[in-house]
């Protein structure tokens, strides 16, 4: 019982003493503070060399970049949104921002730590997206990596694994085994997926004001989320997902566009 206070209070000193924030308060209203063990540099180089290899893939698959004109106007729409940045995270201005498309039917995209992009061809041919609606998911994936998400996840994952490795050894034998699945399962739906709903709402909320300021229509947000839907039939709910349902994605961001409009009338005026 000693051995299990100790490991109870070496958590909880690990959880507080990581605590941080990331990003500056702004008109979405992002300010949670974050739980950040793992060193940024750590988990930039592991980024950085996933990545890579990623670009090397996609080159030996001839699936890199392989419409220029679409490449083009993802790089237009990105730049426009990475001037933004510093409203959030002024040390982000000076990522070394990198944008790439990939050729593959997947309605997906991502930015990594570090500001690397990468955006799937399938989002832009399957949705007929917009301008409006390729900013919203480019702000999207940028807010990720302003947030450090990523760096927060694996923070999280690596004191669940630390904790249950520590328990099943105290405990030992079949029972511990046992207790340590069941208490992997309540981890899971107590501490990892509420924080992963809640990184896709802050994304959602910075992703948004983000293409506002770039002057990008708030509105598309909405209608993108729409064409997702449609898309994405049976999908999981949200109690079990990391990712909000799409009807409650699409209040939230009903709710706030009329706070980030006028950052976007503003842009325009400026354009």
């Amino acid at each position: 019982m000693k051995k299990i206070y100790i490991l109870f209070f070496t958590i909880l000193t690990l959880a507080i003493g990581g605590c941080a924030t990331t990003t500056k308060d702004s008109v979405s209203g992002v300010k949670r503070s974050q739980f950040m063990l793992l060193p940024a540099s750590t988990v930039d180089k592991m980024s950085a060399q996933s990545y890579t290899q990623t670009i090397q893939e996609a080159k030996k698959k001839n699936t890199l970049n392989a419409d220029a004109e679409m490449l083009d106007r993802v790089k237009v729409i990105s730049h426009r949104l990475i001037a933004q940045v510093g409203v959030f995270r002024p040390d982000a201005t000076k990522w070394n921002w990198e944008v790439n498309v990939e050729k593959n039917d997947q309605l997906n995209a991502y930015c990594m730590p570090g500001g690397k992009i990468m955006v799937f061809s399938g989002l832009i041919e399957k949705l007929n997206a917009t301008d409006d609606e390729l900013a919203a998911v480019i702000g999207h994936e940028i807010s990720h990596a302003l947030r450090e998400h990523g760096r927060e996840r694996m923070s999280q994952a690596y004191v669940q694994q630390f904790g249950l490795q520590a328990l099943a050894s105290m405990i030992g034998g079949t029972a511990g085994s046992m207790a340590a699945q069941g208490a992997g399962l309540g981890s899971q739906l107590f501490f990892s997926l509420p924080n992963g709903r809640e990184q896709e709402r802050e994304a959602d909320r910075m992703g948004l004001e983000l293409a506002a300021r770039a002057g990008y229509n708030p509105d598309a947000a909405v209608t993108l989320w729409q064409k997702m839907t449609a898309a994405n039939k049976g999908a999981p709910p949200e109690f079990l997902s990391t990712h909000p349902a799409s009807q409650n994605r699409i209040k939230d961001l009903q709710a706030l566009a009329p706070k980030v409009k006028p950052l976007y009338e503003a842009a325009k005026a400026k354009q």
